[in-house]
């Protein structure tokens, strides 16, 4: 007669399922409060006892059947720690009659086979790993568990309210206190791509719009091309109603302008004495002396 698992193991593992169950469903820890799976947790002890019950019954009936000699092997068994009684079953070995017994009547170049059961530990993980997948199956096509497309949806209107959230408290660069870096040219340059190109034409070398890249401009407002490019993204052109305020308007923010401002400075004073823009607009408006920016 088989030694049975003990009630307080098959609680832990009733306990361990309903864990994983309500984790892939509700997918937040909040659920360990809640009166429903408090409810299904007891509801679910108190079947473990039932079948409990119902098992000592019926080991009890099979027990009286047993031979005296199998009597006194069995209460032996149940003596030993159940932990260490699955240690000792993992790593039994067959005795020399038990091989015998298990002996399958083929084998192949001198090598018998012999039908062992699967250890107890193995069937364990096997059963758990069905149950599992069952568990997670169910959870990934009835919920957003593990779908990496909600999940990425889900991470990125976080990150979006996050900037939100900082963006409105963080104090924004201004026309005194902006300063170029070349960290903010790539940002700077998706701002222009999405905003100006339209009219200033791809790499600024000018269309509607004056060319960017030259040393010519129609509006110098400020000492340095840097200062220059800020007040005429903030305020827009005075000759112009077409180059719109874009930051008076509230379109772009001070690191938006910021950025934007740097893009076109790297592009003019960086990148054009390399690699003049082919194709270019004419230049327009008077000759400019910047003031080297800091």
């Amino acid at each position: 007669m088989k030694r049975r698992t003990p009630i307080y193991i098959n609680i832990l593992i009733v306990l361990g399922l309903l864990l994983v169950l309500f984790y892939m469903f509700a997918q937040t820890s909040d659920f360990l409060t809640s009166k429903f799976f408090l409810g299904t947790a007891l509801i679910s002890i108190i079947v473990v006892f039932i079948q409990s019950a119902i098992g000592d019954l019926i080991e009890n009936e099979k027990f009286k059947k047993l031979t005296e000699e199998e009597k006194a092997a069995y209460l032996a068994e149940k003596k030993i720690p159940y932990l260490r009684y699955l240690w000792n079953g993992a790593f039994k070995s067959q005795s020399e009659k038990e091989e015998k017994d298990i002996l399958i009547d083929h084998g192949f170049d001198g090598i018998m086979e012999l039908d062992n059961q699967l250890p107890k530990w193995w069937l364990g993980l096997f059963y758990f790993g069905i149950a599992y997948c069952a568990l997670y199956m169910a959870s990934y096509f009835l919920t957003d568990f593990a779908h990496p497309e909600k999940e990425y949806e889900q991470e990125y209107r976080e990150q979006t309210a996050a900037i939100t959230e900082y963006m409105s408290t963080v104090t924004q660069p201004t026309l005194e206190t902006a300063v170029f870096s070349e960290d903010n040219v790539e940002a700077g340059k998706a701002v222009f791509e999405t905003n100006c190109v339209s009219c200033h034409g791809e790499g600024g070398k000018g269309g509607i719009g004056p060319n960017l890249t030259d040393n010519f401009w129609i509006n110098q407002k400020e000492k340095t091309l840097f200062k220059n490019i800020f007040w005429m993204v903030e305020n827009g052109s005075p000759n112009n109603p077409t180059m719109q305020a874009w930051g008076k308007n509230g379109v772009l923010s001070g690191f938006d302008i910021q950025n934007v401002a740097a893009y076109v400075y790297h592009i003019n004073q960086e990148q054009a004495p390399i690699t003049p823009a082919q194709g270019g607009a004419a230049p327009q408006g008077t000759e400019a002396h910047w003031e080297k920016t800091k």
